[in-house]
């Protein structure tokens, strides 16, 4: 009489977070790579109604800035540019790992920190350049 294998040990499934999953900076920061890639998609539709509104004439381009000069479009701005910067920052580190480089866990938590980090600066940065 044959018998029939145990049952191995299995993962349990993180659909109750919070109970059996707890997040992780890597899957946070995946995760907000494809989020920003998103943003920067739709972004371009901004930016090319930009320059369409450059291209109709001055008083197109005045009803844009209007609005872009506005509390929602300053926002919409403020999270592009942060989403322009996020992306460039953790595509680097990408390329950082397709070169093989940086995969010990601690390593690319630092690296996950440092590009949330730069990418902050970076906005900072382009926004207090672009207020002179």
């Amino acid at each position: 009489m044959a018998t029939e294998p145990k049952a191995a040990a299995r993962p349990l499934s993180p659909f109750m977070l919070g109970q059996y999953y707890r997040f992780q900076l890597t899957s946070v920061l995946s995760f907000l790579h494809r989020l920003t890639g998103l943003a920067l998609a739709l972004g371009s539709v901004f930016l090319a109604a930009w320059l369409l509104s450059a291209a109709a004439g001055p008083q197109a381009y005045a009803r844009f800035e209007t609005c872009a000069r506005g509390p929602l479009g300053l926002v919409l701005l403020l999270g592009w540019s942060w989403a322009l910067m996020y992306h460039l920052c953790n595509g680097i580190r990408h390329l950082v790992w397709d070169a093989g480089w940086a995969f010990e866990l601690k390593n690319v938590y630092r690296g996950g920190w440092i590009v949330v980090g730069v990418s902050l600066l970076l906005t900072a940065a382009v926004w207090t350049v672009a207020a002179l």
